[in-house]
């Protein structure tokens, strides 16, 4: 192990929140953003594919429609005016990222219905270090929402992602009888995404904020 080695791994995780949080975008910037990379036929993050291009168009265009149809419930909204501090939701990801585009629009609702929430989006491969400090399934695996704790917001008090349980279990039936994710299982999950409208990132999402 060399020595640069050996202090980058000394680096606390409040270090690299602050940095995390220092580079990152509101949800507003962060739509910009992935839509200059569409007028510009790129990609975030290291590997500028064509494959990846086309996942960005995708999700800007998924983005946008679950912006126009997410809407909070009423146990939500019920829910949000009982926050009586500010906490800061940071969500690692990239333009490519196919469960991002209904995840963001549903993280931005629930954060745009209360100012006790601030969200926060950085670009995983940006901040690998913070990102593998929080993998699922030993994967880098996006989004990840870091919940940070409000009495100490360079704390993680708790972590969500990179999907909801039932579409977690269908990744994992799939990757068993298939070996890997192909494009059909892909759409097949957005599809579900789109039949269950939110509910279950919502629920699982909303069930953070009743930890103390």
């Amino acid at each position: 192990m060399t020595l640069m080695e050996d202090t980058k791994k000394q680096i606390p995780t409040k270090a690299l929140i602050t940095d995390a949080l220092e580079g990152s975008m509101s949800y507003q910037e962060y739509k910009h953003y992935v839509g200059k990379l569409v007028s510009e036929k790129m990609t975030s993050g290291v590997t500028q594919s064509a494959e990846m291009v086309h996942y960005t168009l995708l999700n800007h265009q998924r983005m946008r429609r679950w912006d126009k149809k997410t809407t909070l419930g009423e146990s939500e909204a019920l829910q949000l005016k009982k926050l009586d501090k500010v906490g800061i939701w940071l969500v690692l990801t990239e333009s490519w990222c196919g469960d991002a585009a209904p995840v963001l629009p549903i993280l931005h609702a629930i954060a745009q219905a209360t100012p006790m929430l601030d969200l926060r989006i950085a670009l995983r491969d940006e901040n690998l270090e913070l990102m593998d400090r929080f993998l699922t399934d030993n994967a880098r695996s996006i989004p990840k929402l870091l919940v940070l704790d409000p009495d100490n917001q360079m704390e993680v008090q708790a972590t969500w992602g990179p999907r909801p349980e039932v579409a977690r279990n269908m990744v994992l039936d799939y990757k068993e009888k298939h070996g890997k994710l192909d494009a059909e299982f892909r759409e097949s999950l957005q599809r579900w995404y789109n039949k269950d409208k939110g509910k279950g990132i919502t629920t699982e999402v909303m069930a953070l904020l009743a930890l103390k």
